[in-house]
């Protein structure tokens, strides 16, 4: 018996004892007979292209040889379920749909660039990895007239692909430059059919069905759109193309919408109306909305062969709007409908249309919540179902809806067939199985196993961690909260509120006039300083200490500065945490307001046990802290004051902003440093906000993270506490390890300090609204250390110079909160050596604020975010050249660390004791958790023991390099035992 016919054997049997108890036809056995030696399933069914590819799929389940049997399922089953999901083992963003022979198939993309075709039954018919980097968009058409649809796929990297629907395979690809491809369609005129695709150049171009460019139109040539607010003028009359989308006429054509935007946070656009290959519109609709637009489809109102346009808004409000748009009428004729009473949260909003008793429905989804409403769109008729999770997109097949991935790092497509009762019960109760379940299951055996952890007696107490912003008042939450309270020196949870009222005083005398009559305006001023000490003073009884907003980018002085000496006074010791969100003005007159209000306010506080929490945005720990107002800062005079923080929503530098805060902490800058978990950090891309992950084991591991890095100040948005309380028991049982900054040994040999910044490299990382600002020619001859940071760039290509790709290996401009950084963390310090130094700060040295290894073994760069410079100042050096002398540094230098770690994770090592140190590491794939191997290893060190601390296994410690298993979502600290002491 040849191999071919023993493996054909064993399916067969595996087949035929796992399901023998189904009721399988003898067609549909014979069918199996005649087409199981097509299938090789340790391919893990590669190239399934009959009709029976259905009813199979590969399971690591009951395998009779080798790592894979084939499952068998009568899809015909699924076609009767009202819901099912598929596990494609991937986290899946977009979902769409394709024909080929006449047959429907799903096609998705994950959120690691791979684009699959995937069956109604479950299987994987194709994969294709692409480039890597994210799909902003999918669509699905027959360009060749062959009966089989292509894929067309907008990429992140700046390329348009298309795949043969049938293998999987690029077709051909086309690109024009580096900015993301941002969307893509096909419009079909009098028996032609082009291919138009969109991105951040603000450009469209019209393909053939070979990838061959025919025409392409600026926006500058037709836009109507105007930025406001100052924008230089050079801007106005540009957009990109947000979506674009083929409209069906009634005689059969299509004509293109564009839906041109110039604001991805703000801007609502217009519809720009094209008849297919022309250069200018022919008719130009100007949207309104209550805030920027994020999703387009269409559906035939009214069965008359023309479609209506339906848009959804992208908001972070506690409402979501749909606007619908007759392209055959005037802007005044805008139906729009607002969703209310949805709660806090941050929503996409998705509809599509279905028949619901032969009479058409809206089905409109935004974030957990599903609407079905009336076509009237004026509310009646409306049903509301909501469901604990939210999805990545929505996409409609004749009666189906196809719901991507749960938002919260789920792996499964979800079908709901609207036409089977029962199916609106089914959607309300989904609880995903595949990744979703993995992370649960796992969180739950680390808690379990936690219990049972006692912190040893070689390590030190754990130092304070100040839970600033936790909801502690109910469930499991005021449970464990309590147990630690009672139990535990730290965490510790701090008292206050957040409060609409700011104080009403007499500003006359300030001498900077525009903050003179800077305001926040959601606040009222209506309040006295008797009444504002009234409102905040309450907050400690009862509690160990407060944090509460004292200021805002937006008002720093909403409480004049004797209010807040008053509170601080009333504080009598208790610690008092006064918030800063959002100071990112690096304007002469916010220099200013350093001198009246900060500094002075710091001053106050010495020796009060008060802290100030700069909140800021942006590039400022990596860039405008290191701009001469903030020198006394900088310099060390406040260090027991100020606390570096981040709001890092619609930022794309997450993993430079922990090299930039924790180099200002380990220089001796600061004494603390602080960090911030909210629901709409994901939402790099405010056009597109799926950000309402339910679930959110995305902040349990950036926190974990940010903590095992030496964080202690913690303003988290409170989400699921139920959930986060594990958080809070693992530092309280000393097992999440918090370093001292003397303790942690895997910051990299390497430095890089920052001078005085580059004037368009702070302009650049904050410049995150308006998404027009591409410059081809300034790109391509100005290189940057730091680059590709304002909102052309979303989800973009990081350059092989950037600084964020040679020491943090981060490729994109995306969500990187948990960089891998194989050769140590490369942290963005002070200067330390020559001219641009300050040999007489307060703060010292950097080496003798580090663990003592370091001594004699740093070597600095200094760049001011442009350029790299000798430290003398007499040299400059190119980003693009120089980065290589860096990189390499970098690269030799890591073997002097102890321990070093390559993989999708994210990981710190600290020393616990003489004899011990505590490898954390972290599941890296932040919105895209997955199990993950971590390859270790020992540089300079020869250990006794490695040994996880919470479920006990043991790694080998004679082994150079080992290889460490991260379960999905979670974790492993490992307690690495030496010899003798380090």
């Amino acid at each position: 018996m040849t191999n071919t016919e023993m493996k054909i054997k064993c399916i067969l049997g595996v087949v035929l004892l796992v399901f023998g108890l189904m009721n399988v036809s003898a067609q549909q056995k014979k069918a199996l007979s005649n087409t199981e030696a097509l299938y090789d399933f340790e391919e893990n069914g590669k190239g399934w292209n009959t009709d029976h590819s259905d009813n199979f799929s590969p399971t690591d389940e009951k395998s009779a040889s080798g790592s894979y049997s084939m499952k068998f399922s009568n899809y015909s089953e699924y076609k009767k379920s009202a819901y099912y999901s598929i596990n494609t083992g991937h986290t899946i963003m977009k979902v769409r749909t394709a024909v080929k022979d006449s047959q429907k198939y799903l096609v998705a993309a994950s959120y690691d660039g791979i684009v699959m075709g995937v069956s109604y039954g479950g299987n994987i018919l194709w994969k294709n990895n692409l480039s890597g980097y994210m799909i902003h968009d999918i669509w699905c058409d027959d360009i060749d007239a062959d009966g089989k649809d292509e894929v067309l796929v907008a990429n992140a990297d700046g390329t348009a692909y298309c795949l043969d629907g049938v293998t999987g395979e690029t077709k051909w690809e086309y690109k024009r430059n580096d900015t993301p491809m941002y969307s893509v369609c096909t419009v079909t005129s009098n028996g032609s059919t082009y291919i138009v695709c969109g991105g951040m150049d603000l450009s469209i171009s019209y393909l053939s069905n070979t990838g061959a460019m025919l025409k392409n139109i600026h926006s500058s040539t037709y836009s109507e759109e105007k930025p406001w607010g100052g924008v230089d003028a050079k801007y106005k009359f540009l957009h990109y193309a947000n979506f674009l989308r083929p409209i069906k006429k009634q005689d059969g054509n299509e004509v293109l919408a564009v839906h041109g935007s110039n604001n991805h946070m703000q801007g609502k656009g217009s519809i720009y109306l094209f008849n297919a290959f022309e250069d200018t519109p022919y008719k130009i609709i100007k949207l309104s909305a209550n805030t920027v637009l994020g999703d387009l489809k269409v559906s035939d109102l009214d069965k008359d062969g023309s479609e209506e346009i339906v848009m959804g808004t992208s908001a972070h409000y506690k409402s979501a709007e749909i606007v619908r748009v007759d392209i055959d009428a005037t802007a005044d004729d805008l139906v729009r409908y607002t969703h209310t009473g949805m709660g806090f949260g941050y929503f996409v909003t998705q509809t599509e249309m279905i028949q619901e008793d032969n009479v058409g429905k809206y089905v409109s989804i935004s974030g957990n919540h599903m609407f079905l409403l009336d076509t009237a769109l004026d509310g009646s008729g409306k049903e509301e179902l909501e469901c604990f999770y939210a999805f990545n997109d929505l996409w409609k097949d004749g009666d189906k809806l196809i719901l991507a991935s749960v938002q919260s790092g789920g792996s499964c497509i979800h079908v709901l067939n609207t036409e089977i009762s029962g199916w609106k019960t089914a959607y309300e109760n989904i609880s995903p199985e595949g990744k979703i379940q993995d992370i649960i299951d796992n969180t739950a055996s680390a808690r379990t196993n936690l219990a049972s952890y006692s912190r040893p007696d070689y390590e030190r107490e754990p130092v304070p961690v100040y839970m600033m912003t936790e909801s502690i008042e109910s469930g499991v939450a005021k449970q464990v909260a309590d147990n630690i309270k009672a139990n535990y020196n730290s965490p510790i949870f701090l008292g206050g509120d957040h409060t609409n009222k700011a104080e009403d005083w007499d500003r006359s005398g300030m001498e900077n006039e525009k903050y003179k009559n800077k305001i926040d305006g959601r606040r009222q001023y209506t309040y006295t300083q008797e009444q504002c000490l009234g409102l905040i003073t309450p907050w400690y009884d009862g509690e160990e200490g407060v944090a509460y907003w004292g200021g805002h980018g937006n008002d720093p002085y909403m409480f004049q500065l004797e209010t807040t000496k008053k509170v601080i006074d009333h504080a009598a010791g208790k610690k008092t945490v006064l918030i800063y969100p959002e100071l990112e003005d690096e304007s002469e007159d916010f220099a200013w307001v350093i001198e009246d209000l900060f500094y002075p306010l710091a001053e106050y506080s010495k020796s009060k046990n008060t802290n100030i929490f700069v909140r800021t945005k942006h590039n400022f720990w990596q860039g405008n802290i290191y701009m001469p107002m903030w020198e006394k800062a900088l310099d060390g005079d406040y260090a027991e004051i100020f606390v570096p923080s981040m709001e890092e929503t619609t930022d794309k530098a997450m993993d430079i902003s922990i090299a930039g805060r924790s180099g200002v902490w380990a220089s001796g800058a600061v004494d603390s440093w602080g960090t911030r978990s909210v629901p709409d950090n994901p939402s790099f891309d405010r056009s597109r906000q799926h950000s309402h992950q339910r679930f959110p084991n995305h902040f349990l591991r950036h926190m974990m993270y940010h903590m095992a890095s030496g964080a202690q100040y913690i303003n988290n948005f409170p989400v699921y506490p139920e959930y986060m309380s594990f958080l809070w028991e693992l530092v309280a049982k000393g097992a999440l390890y918090v370093p001292k900054r003397n303790e942690i040994l895997s910051y990299s040999p390497v430095h890089v300090s920052m001078q005085n910044p580059d004037t368009h490299y702070i302009e650049e990382g904050s410049s995150l609204k308006w998404s027009i600002f591409y410059d081809k020619e300034f790109e391509e001859n100005n290189p940057f250390v730091f680059s590709r940071q304002n909102s052309t760039w979303m989800a973009a290509k990081v350059n092989p110079w950037d600084f964020s790709n040679y020491a943090g290996n981060v490729k994109d401009r995306r969500q990187n909160y948990l960089p891998n950084y194989p050769n140590g963390l490369v942290l963005i310090t002070p200067p330390q050596e020559g001219v641009f130094s300050n040999q007489t700060a307060t703060r010292g040295k950097l080496k003798d604020n580090l663990h003592p290894i370091y001594e004699n073994m740093m070597t600095e760069y200094i760049t001011d975010g442009r350029h790299y410079y000798s430290s003398d100042g007499t040299q400059t050096y190119a980003a693009d050249t120089y980065y290589t002398t860096v990189k390499a540094e970098i690269e030799s230098k890591s073997s002097l660390l102890p321990i070093t770690v390559e993989g999708d994770v994210a990981w710190v090592v600290a020393q616990t004791s003489p004899t011990h140190l505590r490898l954390t590491i972290i599941d890296g794939g932040y919105l895209n958790p997955n199990d993950r191997i971590a390859k270790v290893t020992f540089n300079t060190i020869n250990p006794t023991k490695v040994t996880d601390i919470l479920d006990g296994k043991s790694f080998d410690a004679n082994a150079t390099t080992i290889e460490v298993d991260i379960p999905c979502g979670t974790f492993r600290f490992i307690d690495v035992e030496l010899p003798s002491a380090l």
